[in-house]
């Protein structure tokens, strides 16, 4: 049963091939290039004709000789003035990254004012993981088959003990789990906790401390479209690639195959391109702070991809380490459909926005306070709509423009167990009714 607020999308595993071509050209690419810049200068080459007065020739090539000789020494230092100490710690600390060593030191210092994206990167990149597994398919024949899934993940400390957070869809049903960092060291990883509702799961793993280098998680209550943010994860099996873009817009909800139709809510849109291989990966501000956890894309879209809040990561990863469930989300019990002028005019009430209640399930917190579903089908906008049910504009006094609204208010605001008030519109009067949320039912398993 589809539910409030849903969004279609497609999520997007990253799958690595057997025999990766694009990989295998690009590797090749160079050579091909190499062979053929010969080949031209070959073809374009003429004898040179030799000078008649040879002494003068050679007096004068041994001039130009020393003159460009001369020129470029002083050029060099023109060019490559003595290194400062600053500098210097700066090379230094950036070999230091690259090593197969990462030190923790390093990787954890804070970062300049006004650093530079390499910068963030540097420090960024050791935290960052590869996380693969094997899950349950079926082949062209619906035979079931075992399909190598790739993702991301980033290093958290969790009250000192060190966490490997990624999305649930990377390791849903997977066996043989690993986690593999920039220096290329793979370790064997198990689950500790995961939620589908949020996409969020929690690692551990057998690696050492010296790789488990902690990113920091801010709260993305203060975000705003238009911020800045970098993406790094690995798509299509690159790890450590890194992309930039903006906050598109906030608020937003999707829904996944894992989520039995409910909405995952409060979801971050950005332009940062993300692709098959990114779930998992730390979408983060221009100070290297975790702000969301990248999950999501939508198939043949450009500049459309979605994260989870950080909001949601600091409020569910607790649970998720020590009880292995977060089982704290907020229950209304209906199915909505979001209100347009067309549905206003065709249903006759005089109100463009809010949540119109399609369905409402029996025994459910909206059905025991009295909400009122739609009786009467109709075809708007070339969809099925059931019209003639309340109309929910407000919750606790905050306007409710769509399900994307109520979901989020829900999900940050609320628990199960809480009582609301909201605001419906109903036979065009305005009324309010209070209504005991309850807790969402788990899902159904994989």
């Amino acid at each position: 049963m589809a539910s409030l607020g849903d969004v279609c999308f497609n999520r997007r595993k990253g799958r690595v091939p057997v025999n990766n071509s694009n990989i295998y050209i690009a590797k090749l690419l160079p050579k091909i290039v190499a062979q053929t810049l010969c080949k031209e200068t070959k073809q374009t080459e003429t004898p040179t004709k030799k000078p008649k007065n040879t002494k003068l020739a050679i007096f004068i090539a041994t001039i130009l000789i020393v003159a460009t000789l001369t020129a470029g020494i002083a050029g060099y230092y023109i060019g490559h003035p003595p290194t400062s100490t600053n500098n210097s710690q700066q090379n230094q600390a950036s070999t230091t990254s690259t090593t197969s060593t990462t030190s923790t030191a390093q990787t954890d210092a804070t970062l300049p004012d006004n650093a530079s994206l390499s910068q963030i990167y540097l420090q960024v990149e050791p935290s960052v993981a590869v996380v693969e597994d094997f899950q349950l398919a079926t082949d062209m024949f619906n035979q079931p088959i075992y399909s190598q899934v790739q993702g991301s993940g980033f290093t958290y400390d969790l009250n000192g003990q060190d966490i490997i957070i990624t999305n649930y869809h990377v390791i849903d049903g997977g066996v043989n789990i690993t986690v593999t960092f920039q220096d290329g060291n793979t370790y064997t990883a198990k689950v500790l906790g995961s939620d589908p509702y949020s996409d969020l799961a929690v690692l551990s793993t057998d690696a050492p401390q010296t790789e488990l280098v902690p990113l920091t998680v801010t709260n993305s209550s203060s975000l705003q479209v238009g911020d800045q943010v970098i993406a790094i994860g690995s798509p299509y099996g690159l790890s450590g690639s890194m992309t930039t873009g903006i906050i598109s817009a906030l608020g937003r909800t999707i829904t996944e195959d894992t989520t039995n139709g409910y909405a995952i809510a409060d979801i971050i849109q950005t332009s940062a391109a993300i692709n098959p291989g990114n779930s998992g990966g730390p979408l983060l501000n221009y100070e290297g702070q975790v702000i969301g956890i990248t999950t999501a894309v939508v198939d043949n879209s450009q500049g459309l991809g979605f994260a989870i809040p950080s909001d949601t990561i600091l409020r569910e990863v607790t649970d998720l380490a020590d009880n292995g469930a977060y089982t704290q989300h907020p229950y209304l019990g209906i199915v909505g459909a979001d209100m347009t002028y067309d549905i206003a005019t065709q249903s006759g009430v005089d109100v463009t926005y809010g949540v119109l209640i399609q369905q409402v399930t029996s025994g459910g917190p909206a059905a025991n306070a009295g909400l009122k579903a739609g009786t009467t089908q109709a075809t708007i906008d070339g969809n099925t709509v059931i019209t003639g049910g309340d109309i929910i504009i407000a919750i606790n006094g905050a306007r409710i423009r769509n399900s994307d609204d109520l979901s989020t208010y829900l999900e940050e605001n609320t628990l199960p167990g809480q009582t609301v008030s909201l605001t419906i519109i109903r036979n065009n009067q305005t009324m309010n009714i209070s209504v005991v949320l309850g807790t969402r039912p788990a899902p159904t398993s994989s």
